[in-house]
């Protein structure tokens, strides 16, 4: 058998780990193409078939499973060992890769951005803006951003900012026009903007008052998925809209925008950084997650959470 080249292993791990070639080629900087050609070679080579492929899917076969088995490992100690290298320079270096709701990215991340890369000149930053729920580990992130009601199992996680507050909110116009809802069964009467998720459901609007729970379904013929167009929608008079207190501050500080049901709109947890609990961190994400204790304005117990099971 000819010999294997430590790179077209990797490939092979990438693409079985994500299920895709796409997802793989992404992580990789590289075209689908270029990787499918790499695992034709690698299965040559070998002389045997690892992944069975249809036009929407891939699937491993009995040698591919016994091949990732061992592989995933061997891989592991050859990154963590080249890892440790790195602990020896004065200046770290390497990639960090972060997922993030797009709330959590404008509001939290981005303006740590410049300081973090002018402190770490060899780090390089790749932060993903994207609501869905993903396996970072799959998908190739170093790190995600959630809810820790959205945490998977096995993760370490890191509060990130102060605790967050959803807001009902809605121009001076439309209040004239309409009225302002008096408590949340009020709302089914009203004109809102609905949010649909990446996954297809639509954001239900949950309150809260003296432990009194109440949820309501939004109806609305607007529906929209991003929580910018969202506070765009309310600003121009379009119904009420229900987002992050955060995206709407100044829109209130200027009388743009006008909140209602405050009284039912409680704190809720903040937003948390989580990366799997392995043994070995790497060097560039230590760093990142070093940089993130000492700079986010969270709980003065900022520290890190292993999530043993699903959050809830």
């Amino acid at each position: 058998m000819k010999s294997i080249d430590i790179g077209d292993l990797e490939v092979f791990a990438a693409i079985a780990r994500s299920g895709s070639f796409r997802k793989a080629a992404t992580v990789r900087g590289v075209s689908a193409s270029a990787l499918s050609q790499t695992m034709r070679l690698l299965e040559e080579r070998l002389g045997v078939r690892l992944l069975n492929r249809t036009t929407r899917s891939i699937a491993l076969t009995q040698a591919g499973e016994r091949l990732l088995g061992r592989l995933v490992p061997a891989l592991d100690q050859v990154q963590e060992a080249v890892d440790e290298i790195n602990s020896f320079r004065q200046t770290p270096s390497g990639t960090v890769r972060i997922n993030a709701p797009a709330p959590a990215v404008e509001h939290i991340l981005a303006p740590l951005i410049n300081s973090f890369l002018k402190e770490y000149p060899e780090i390089s930053l790749e932060i993903i803006s994207d609501a869905a729920k993903v396996d970072i580990v799959a998908e190739g992130f170093d790190a995600g951003v959630r809810f820790g009601k959205q945490l998977a199992r096995d993760m370490i996680a890191v509060p990130l900012g102060p605790s967050l507050r959803y807001v009902v909110v809605g121009s001076p116009d439309y209040f004239a026009k309409y009225g302002a809802p008096q408590n949340p069964a009020d709302l089914l009467t009203h004109v809102c903007i609905r949010q649909r998720f990446p996954g297809g459901t639509i954001f239900t609007w949950e309150f809260e008052k003296a432990r009194k729970k109440e949820t309501i379904t939004p109806e609305g013929r607007l529906t929209l998925n991003d929580a910018r167009h969202i506070t765009q929608a309310a600003v121009d008079g379009l119904g009420l809209a229900r987002v992050l207190e955060d995206f709407v501050r100044p829109l209130l500080s200027d009388h743009r925008l006008v909140e209602v049901l405050a009284d039912w709109s409680p704190r809720i947890p903040s937003w948390y950084l989580y990366y799997p609990s392995r043994r070995h961190t790497p060097v560039a994400l230590r760093v990142f997650l070093d940089f993130i204790r000492r700079n986010s304005h969270s709980n003065p117990a900022n520290a890190d959470q292993a999530i043993p099971n699903q959050m809830s």
